[in-house]
């Protein structure tokens, strides 16, 4: 496949011609990074940190090559394959992705570079110790993404309820849950909370005390959290699962069009909700922000999720300036832009947080401002060769389960069975 550029190609692009102080025109030449991305004009936070990293490094031009999201990590690793130089940087979507890029060979090792620049990873929350594949670092996090608990305020003063606080456990998450599901307050019937089709929307809570993990092979431990996701699906409080995913139903517009009293999600909705907010286009203006329910023994503050990562092709040419951009992206300079966007950056930088929570679109009581500070983020896919097969056999039965096809004992023996043969044959 050959190479799409959203601009010029090559290492090199004329610029503008000059004159000399003796008339002769000259041709002043511009580095170029290609830079591998998804949905680039979309992402404010990316564009803002080119925009930057090109101001900061004149005569360097960072050329977008934007692979689109569906298949971005296809796309991307057939982009590689053969030890292409084409690509310098690397946006890294996803953690599967990512692996099959290491194993591959594809992306340069950070270690000596984050040595060397002296380089604190003890700043972005417990990330890149996670995406350490056999010793050696390859990736840093622009983005930090991790779920938090939205809530709409309008909803829980008209069921005359306390707003959540930044440490409830599961159960009193359910029991306020209850309390707020209501077939009379608004036009339609409120529903205490939201839960997406998403695996790790139920499962993600089973794996907060770091006992257990995703790669076990042996998911019992998962069933009380689906039992429930289950029993509220059941009692109605919260819309059913199989009617979400033949209605294709988003989770912003339930919370957005007031459906919904809670809503557990990525903290990048928060910067959806802003803008929603600012336009005019969200029914639900008054809304806030928790920390993530826990279960009973786990400390407040931990949650899951992920990020969005940043590496260098191990065949660039121009590695040298290409490392450069990383240490930007994912450093004080990096963040702040991201900040700016109303995303959370990899680093955790007081600076930036209070950039976020100092909008005025963003929910100014301290509670919600408390919110976005986490003890641990605990990555919703694990670092692990076989994590793809493992994740697609996870969510067939995850899907499964929720829908009614088969039991809850089912299902886990599905998993165990499944998950189980492709650990053996591995």
């Amino acid at each position: 496949m050959s190479l799409t550029l959203m601009a010029g190609c090559g290492t090199k692009e004329k610029g503008d011609t000059k004159k000399t102080k003796d008339s002769k025109e000259t041709k002043e030449e511009e580095t170029v990074l290609n830079l591998a991305c998804w949905d680039y004009e979309s992402s404010a936070d990316v564009q803002a940190i080119v925009k930057g990293f090109e101001k900061e490094n004149p005569g360097v031009k960072i050329n977008p090559v934007d692979l689109g999201s569906s298949d971005y990590t296809t796309m991307l690793t057939t982009q590689l394959s053969g030890g292409s130089s084409d690509i310098d940087i690397i946006n890294v979507k996803d953690i599967a992705g990512y692996v099959r890029m290491v194993e591959a060979g594809y992306l340069e090792p950070l270690d000596d570079f984050i040595k060397e620049q002296g380089i604190d990873v003890s700043k972005y929350g417990g990330i890149p110790e996670q995406t350490i594949v056999d010793g050696k670092q390859y990736t840093l996090p622009w983005v930090r993404s991790y779920f938090v608990l939205f809530y709409n305020k309008d909803l829980f003063e008209q069921a005359n309820v306390e707003y959540p606080s930044n440490d409830m456990t599961l159960q009193e998450y359910d029991e306020l849950a209850r309390k707020l599901t209501n077939d009379k307050v608004g036009k339609e019937k409120v529903y205490g909370t939201h839960n997406h089709v998403w695996r790790n929307c139920i499962t993600g809570f089973s794996v907060l005390s770091e006992e257990n993990s995703y790669l076990d092979g042996q998911y019992e431990f998962m069933k009380p959290y689906y039992e429930m996701a289950l029993k509220q699906q059941e009692d109605g409080i919260c819309m059913d699962y199989s009617s979400l995913k033949t209605s294709q139903t988003h989770y912003s517009g339930v919370f957005q069009n007031n459906q919904c009293a809670m809503l557990p999600m990525g903290s990048w909705f928060a910067a959806q909700m802003m803008g929603k907010v600012q336009a005019g286009e969200s029914e639900c203006k008054n809304w806030g922000i928790a920390t993530l329910p826990h279960p009973d023994g786990v400390e407040a503050g931990t949650t899951f999720g992920s990020g969005s990562f940043v590496s260098v092709n191990a065949a660039s040419e121009k590695k040298d300036l290409a490392l450069k951009y990383v240490q930007y992206a994912t450093g004080e300079q990096g963040a702040m832009l991201t900040a700016e966007q109303g995303f959370l950056p990899g680093m955790d930088l007081p600076e930036a947080m209070s950039e976020i929570t100092g909008n005025e679109y963003y929910p100014q009581d301290e509670n919600s401002k408390e919110a976005l500070k986490t003890v641990k983020v605990i990555l919703d896919t694990p670092v692990n060769k076989n994590i793809g097969e493992i994740d697609t056999a996870l969510n067939t039965w995850h899907d499964n389960i929720m829908s009614g096809n088969v039991s809850l004992d089912e299902g886990i023996k599905g998993m165990n069975d499944e998950v189980g043969k492709i650990l053996k044959e591995k």
